[in-house]
């Protein structure tokens, strides 16, 4: 009697039984590589649709230059529109939906221009924070003027020196409520923007970023 041929397959030239150490090891190998490439995909799949949720923010200027499909463009415009929570969310994986159909190149020109509206947003809180600074010190420090036109020789001294004295002056007539922002005068608020405009080398301080949002009337 004729024994059956054992069932199995060949690798790289080697025959494997099948119920093998040799096969169950493979079907292991094969199992956790499946498994690993559905990760790989959930987690890219993830990416886009957070990436597409940043475009939403995204200035009119970078988004333009990356060459997005109408469609996207149209998606994307009308989530900013959206205020509803659950329609918002369905939109937004609409969003995600359209944004795994890009190819790399694009995805990746979209998180450089994520990336450079970030780093804008960071001098731009830095220059804000260093004029903040300038101004403190300019009608708190006597010494902070010479100190000011060591730096900056060309600014308007005279003018400067007026706005001083009036802050300083106007900083006397304030009284501090408990729980209530200090209202600060036009002097003080000019400081600021000369300040400002001279640090960022522009004579014009008709400038529309005014002062944070703690600086009122």
């Amino acid at each position: 009697m004729s024994r059956k041929p054992t069932k199995g397959y060949y690798v790289r030239g080697h025959f494997v039984a099948e119920g093998s150490e040799l096969d169950l090891e493979l079907k292991r190998e094969l199992k956790g590589s499946v498994e690993l490439s559905r990760t790989d995909l959930k987690k890219e799949s993830d990416r886009r649709q957070a990436l597409g949720e940043a475009l939403v923010t995204l200035r009119a200027d970078l988004l333009a230059k990356l060459g997005l499909s109408d469609k996207l463009l149209d998606a994307l415009a009308e989530a900013k529109r959206i205020t509803n929570f659950e329609g918002r969310r369905r939109h937004m994986q609409f969003i995600g939906k359209l944004m795994r159909q890009l190819d790399e190149d694009t995805v990746a020109a979209a998180q450089a221009a994520l990336d450079e509206q970030h780093k804008g947003s960071a001098e731009e809180s830095l220059a804000l924070h260093q004029a903040e600074q300038w101004r403190d010190r300019l009608i708190a420090e006597e010494d902070a003027l010479t100190d000011w036109l060591a730096a900056f020789p060309d600014t308007d001294v005279q003018r400067l020196r007026t706005l001083i004295r009036q802050a300083r002056k106007d900083a006397q007539g304030v009284k501090e409520r408990p729980g209530e922002a200090v209202r600060h005068g036009k002097s003080y608020r000019e400081i600021f923007r000369l300040v400002r405009a001279t640090l960022r080398g522009n004579d014009s301080e008709d400038d529309s970023a005014d002062e944070t949002d703690t600086d009122h009337e």
